[in-house]
């Protein structure tokens, strides 16, 4: 069984090991629901809606805030893992990617969607773990659809379906 490493910065207060620990918890449930067998590093920073803007800004050139950012280290597809050859040598850990969660955002968004933090949270954590995976929803069509599909199984591994 791998031993993921999930390494967590926050520039905003509320950031506590209950939600550190969420975090962790949703991303590895995430990558052990699509059969990554091998042990990978995950960068998370936590955020509000100003430092996700100024990120998007930097990054993709967005000049808007937005709820979370994933940027993949590696060019997969949906369905392809990370493997052993893709490991730092110096960590024997796959650097699988970087996001960006904005929290202020999540609150805003919970309450929107009448559900609780810790469910708005825990999704957009698997649902940046499955872009760093390769998985997509730019187009309205069968991409968007699988993503979907896989987002609400690995929340229902959570136990935070809607």
């Amino acid at each position: 069984m791998p031993k993921h490493e999930i390494i967590i910065s926050a520039d905003v207060p509320g950031v506590d090991e209950d939600l550190r620990s969420l975090i962790r918890h949703a991303v590895c449930t995430a990558l052990d629901a699509e059969n990554v067998e091998v042990s990978c590093e995950v960068n998370v920073l936590v955020t509000d809606d100003t430092g996700i803007h100024q990120v998007n800004l930097d990054m993709r050139e967005v000049d808007a805030p937005t709820d979370v950012l994933s940027f993949p280290m590696f060019d997969l597809a949906p369905g392809d893992k990370p493997s052993e050859e893709d490991a730092d040598p110096a960590t024997g850990l796959v650097p699988l990617g970087d996001m960006c969660l904005s929290l202020e955002r999540v609150r805003a968004q919970a309450k929107e969607y009448g559900h609780s933090r810790r469910r708005e949270l825990a999704y957009l954590a698997v649902h940046s773990v499955l872009h760093l995976l390769g998985y997509d929803h730019l187009d309205e069509g069968p991409m968007k659809a699988q993503m979907r599909e896989r987002e609400e199984a690995i929340m229902a591994e959570l136990g935070l379906e809607r």
